[in-house]
C-alpha cells in the first residue's frame, strides 16, 4: 500500500492551480463554463476505487456524496478543494465519516440520514440493528426528529457499534439466560467487530472459548478488550520501562493497570487465553499485542518503487531462496556502503594523513597541527579533488567490505532471532563480531591500497601513483599486510556497533514501533561514536603497518611490534591520534550507510518470508479498501496534498468504524463475497 510517512493531519494543502488542473483532467462534465466531476469521475477514475465492470453503483454514490457537498450528483472544484482541505485536518477520519451520513449537505445528520446508511452497510444485512429501538432514540428523541451535529455524531458513532454488539448478544439469547453458544459468539464478533479483528484473533474465537457457553460479562470484556488494545499496548510499555521485547506475566501487567479503571482483571485474562492460543507461552511481550491489536489506517510507509513476493509463506522458504534473500541485501549493502563512503570520504582523507603523521621521525617536523590544518593544506595544494584521491579503489572495496558486513549481520541474526522476533544481546554481539571478521578478507587488500594512495600526496614528486601499481609492488600477501590489525579493528567495531545499532534505532520509534528515515540517520550515527573511538588504537596499528615508511621513519614487522614501538617514541596519546576524525568520518558514514540500506529494502520491497528490518512497519491488510490500494501496483501522482491520505481514510472507516459497503452490485453480491473495493 502506498501510504506516506505523514499522518494524514501533517498533510500539507495542494497548491489552487494545481489542484485544478488535477481536477480538471478527471471532470467529464461541463455546464455553463465550469467543470464538474461525477461520482464515478471522483470515485472510480481519481480515487482508483471500485474498478469492476459489476461494481456496487450505490456505494459508489454514497462515497462521492462524501465531497459533495451540495448534493445535487456532481463535484464541483470548489466542493473538491474543500474535501481536500478536510482530509488535511486533524480529525479528518470522523469529518468523512460524518460528511458520509450528512445526506443533506447542511451540517447535521438526521434520523433518516443515519437509517439510510446504516441499512446499506453490509452489517446490517448479516446482523440487522433495530432502529426504532431505545437507543436510536436517546439520540434522536422519541419522535426520531431530533437532528444531531458533529460533535453528538463522533460519539454517536462510537456507542453505536458497542449497541450493536449488545443487541446481537440478546438476539443469540431469546431466553434471556445470559449466555450464548461460542459459534453465536465467533458469529457476531467476526460480523460486529470485523473491522477490529486480526487474522490471529479470528481464527481462534472459538478455540479462546474452551467449548464452553459464553457469558455476557465475558463478552463485553472481550470486545472492550478489542477496543482497548492501545491502551493495553501503553500498560505494557510502562510496565517494561519502555522496553519492547522484554516478557512480562499476567501480575506484572495487572499491576501496572491498576492505575487505569477502564481495564478490567478480566479483560485481562481473555488477553493472555488469546496470546496463548496464539502462541502457547504463558508470558507476552510487545508483539503478541501487535498480533492482536488491529492495524491502525494511519500506518507509516515508505513510497514503495517496487514490490516482490518471492515466496507465499515463511514454510517455502528454500536453501535458494535464502541464497536469493543475501544476494538482494548483498546488493543492496554495495549500492547503500558506496553511497556512505563518497559521503565522508574527504574525512577518511584527513584522518589517514593524521594518524600516519609521526613526531620526530622525519626531519623533526609535522605536516599539520591538526585535523582542519590538514583539511585546509590538502585543498591549498592539490585542490578540491585532492580530497577524494584513492576514492575509486574505495568505492571498488565499499561494495563488498559494506555489503558482506550487513549481509552477514543480517544472517547471522535471522539465525539467532526466534519465532517472536527477538534476539538476546549476546547474539547481537556475536553477528556483529561474525560480520567485522568476514569483510576483511574482502577488505584488507582494497584499504592498504586506498591507504597508499591517500598518503601519496604527501610527497612531493612528478610522478602519480596509480592502484594498479600499488598492487603490483606489493603482490598477494602484501596486499594482507596488517590483516591481524584489521581483525583487531573490525571484529569489536561491529560487535559494538550493530547492538547498539538496534537498540538506539528501538529507543528511537515511535508508539507503533515505526522509524522514521531520520531517526535511522541519527542511530546509526549515534552507534558509530563509541564503535569508532574504542577501537581507534587498532586503527593506529593498522595505518602504520599498511603505509610504506619514509626515510628515516620506524618500520614495524607485526602487531605487537609497532605497539611497542609506538609506546616507547610517541607515548601512549600516538594510539589515539585521529579518534576524532575517525569517530567524524564513521559516524556519519554508517548513519548514512544505514538509513540507505533499510530506505532500500523499503522502497525494493521483496519478501522471502523471512525477517523485515524492525521499524519498516510493513502493511497488514486488514480492509477491502486498504486491499484496493495494496492492489494499486504504482502511486496515482494525482493525489497530491490531502488527497495523498484520501484511500486511507475511506479505509479508516471501514476499519474504525465497521462501515464497510458493499463492492458489487446486487446481482454478483450474492454470488460473490465482498473483498476490496478497488483496483
Amino acid at each position: 500500500m502506498h501510504d506516506k510517512d505523514e499522518s494524514p493531519s501533517l498533510l500539507k494543502r495542494a497548491g489552487t492551480e494545481k489542484l485544478r488542473e488535477v481536477f480538471q483532467k478527471y471532470a467529464s462534465i461541463q455546464k455553463n463554463g465550469e467543470h464538474y466531476m461525477t461520482s464515478e469521475d471522483f470515485v472510480r477514475k481519481f480515487l482508483g476505487l471500485f474498478s469492476e465492470s459489476a461494481f456496487n453503483d450505490e456505494s459508489v454514490r454514497l462515497l462521492a456524496n462524501i465531497a459533495d457537498t451540495s448534493k445535487d450528483g456532481l463535484i464541483s472544484f470548489s466542493e473538491f478543494q474543500a474535501f481536500e482541505g478536510l482530509l488535511c485536518t486533524p480529525d479528518a477520519l470522523y469529518r468523512t465519516a460524518f460528511q458520509l451520513f450528512d445526506r443533506k449537505g447542511n451540517g447535521t445528520v438526521s434520523y433518516a440520514d443515519f437509517a439510510d446508511v446504516v441499512q446499506k452497510t453490509e452489517l446490517h444485512s448479516k446482523i440487522p440493528f433495530s432502529l426504532d429501538g431505545p437507543f436510536i432514540k436517546r439520540y434522536f428523541g422519541d419522535k426520531k426528529q431530533r437532528l444531531i451535529n458533529y460533535a453528538e455524531f463522533t460519539q454517536l458513532l462510537h456507542d453505536f457499534h458497542e449497541e450493536h454488539a449488545m443487541e446481537a448478544f440478546r438476539s443469540k439469547d431469546p431466553a434471556g439466560t445470559g449466555f450464548i453458544s461460542p459459534l453465536d459468539f465467533q458469529d457476531i464478533i467476526v460480523n460486529v467487530k470485523r473491522h477490529l479483528l486480526t487474522p490471529g484473533v479470528r481464527d481462534n474465537l472459538v478455540s479462546v472459548t474452551e467449548g464452553h457457553k459464553v457469558s455476557f460479562p465475558y463478552f463485553i470484556a472481550f470486545t472492550s478488550l478489542l477496543n482497548n488494545m492501545e491502551l493495553i499496548k501503553q500498560v505494557y510499555l510502562h510496565a517494561t520501562e519502555g522496553s519492547r521485547t522484554d516478557m512480562i506475566t499476567k501480575d506484572q501487567i495487572l499491576l501496572a493497570a491498576q492505575t487505569m479503571s477502564q481495564i478490567t482483571p478480566l479483560e485481562i485474562d481473555i488477553l493472555f487465553h488469546l496470546a496463548g492460543a496464539v502462541h502457547q507461552a504463558g508470558r507476552i511481550d510487545y508483539s503478541d499485542l501487535s498480533n492482536i491489536a488491529p492495524e491502525h489506517y494511519t500506518k507509516h510507509m515508505t513510497h514503495r518503487l517496487a514490490e516482490i513476493k518471492a515466496v507465499e509463506s515463511p514454510a517455502d522458504r528454500s536453501a535458494f531462496i535464502q541464497v536469493l534473500e543475501s544476494s538482494y541485501r548483498f546488493t543492496l549493502g554495495s549500492f547503500a556502503g558506496a553511497v556512505g563512503a563518497t559521503v565522508v570520504y574527504p574525512i577518511d582523507l584527513v584522518k589517514t594523513r593524521m594518524q600516519n603523521q609521526r613526531a620526530g621521525s622525519y626531519i623533526g617536523e609535522v605536516a599539520y597541527r591538526n585535523s582542519w590544518d590538514c583539511f585546509k593544506k590538502v585543498v591549498r595544494h592539490e585542490g578540491f579533488m585532492g580530497l577524494y584521491r584513492g576514492l575509486l579503489p574505495q568505492l571498488m572495496g565499499v561494495a563488498p567490505e559494506k555489503a558482506i558486513k550487513l549481509t552477514v549481520n543480517d544472517l547471522v541474526r535471522d539465525k539467532l532471532t526466534d519465532k517472536k522476533g527477538n534476539i538476546p544481546t549476546w547474539a547481537e554481539v556475536l553477528a556483529g563480531g561474525c560480520a567485522g571478521a568476514s569483510q576483511v578478507v574482502f577488505t584488507n587488500p582494497l584499504e592498504i591500497v586506498k591507504i597508499r594512495l591517500q598518503v601519496a600526496g604527501e610527497i612531493a614528486s612528478g610522478s602519480k601513483i596509480r592502484a594498479w601499481s600499488v598492487v603490483r609492488e606489493l603482490g598477494l600477501f602484501g596486499l594482507y599486510k596488517g590483516a591481524r590489525a584489521c581483525l583487531l579493528r573490525d571484529v569489536p567495531f561491529s560487535a559494538i556497533y550493530f547492538p547498539t545499532y538496534a537498540h538506539t534505532k528501538a529507543m528511537m520509534a515511535d508508539k507503533d514501533g515505526y522509524n522514521h528515515p531520520l531517526t535511522l540517520l541519527a542511530a546509526g550515527a549515534i552507534a558509530g561514536v563509541p564503535a569508532a573511538s574504542l577501537v581507534t588504537p587498532a586503527d593506529v596499528i593498522k595505518t602504520r603497518l599498511q603505509v610504506v615508511a619514509r626515510s628515516g621513519q620506524t618500520t614495524y614487522t607485526g602487531v605487537w611490534d609497532a605497539t611497542k614501538k609506538i609506546m616507547a617514541e610517541e607515548g601512549p596519546r600516538a594510539f589515539w591520534k585521529g579518534t576524532a576524525a575517525r569517530v567524524f568520518r564513521s559516524s556519519p558514514q554508517f548513519g548514512v550507510t544505514l538509513v540507505t540500506y533499510e530506505l532500500l529494502q523499503r522502497l525494493f520491497y521483496v519478501d522471502f518470508g523471512g525477517t523485515q528490518p524492525k521499524g519498516s512497519e510493513a502493511h497488514k491488510i486488514t480492509t477491502p479498501l486498504e486491499q484496493a490500494a495494496a492492489s494499486v501496483t504504482t502511486e496515482n501522482l494525482d493525489h497530491i496534498g490531502g488527497y495523498r491520505a484520501a484511500v486511507p481514510l475511506l479505509a479508516g472507516v471501514e476499519s474504525k468504524f465497521g462501515l464497510y459497503l458493499p463492492r458489487f452490485g446486487r446481482g454478483v453480491a450474492a454470488a460473490t463475497p465482498s473483498t476490496a473495493t478497488g483496483s
